[in-house]
């Protein structure tokens, strides 16, 4: 299980990209729209510096929901490896059944 300061950060981190979604798209828009003259680029571009770092959706980490490991995480379920097998052999996963050939 991972560290609840690490799963409770990633979550600040959540909540930060959905916040200032709008804003940074809005700014993008500016950036690369050349019709715009330099000056406004540039202050774009200078605006979305100034956005909080963890307001990038980049540093997103995706996480099992049940025990927050980041690695091995399948983004169909949202759960880590470990307890999609756990869950899949007791049969709590919908649609997932043990292969046979």
């Amino acid at each position: 299980m991972a560290k609840l300061a690490l799963i409770n950060r990633e979550h600040k981190r959540e909540k930060l990209v959905a916040k200032f979604a709008a804003k940074r798209t809005a700014l993008k828009a500016i950036i690369e729209d050349s019709s715009k003259s330099d000056d406004e680029r540039m202050s774009a571009r200078l605006e979305l510096q100034k956005l909080p770092r963890n307001a990038n959706p980049t540093r997103l980490r995706n996480r099992c929901a049940l025990t927050g490991r980041p690695r091995g995480t399948f983004r169909q379920f949202g759960l880590g490896r470990h307890k999609i097998r756990e869950l899949a052999f007791k049969g709590e996963v919908p649609g997932v059944t043990k292969s046979s050939w």
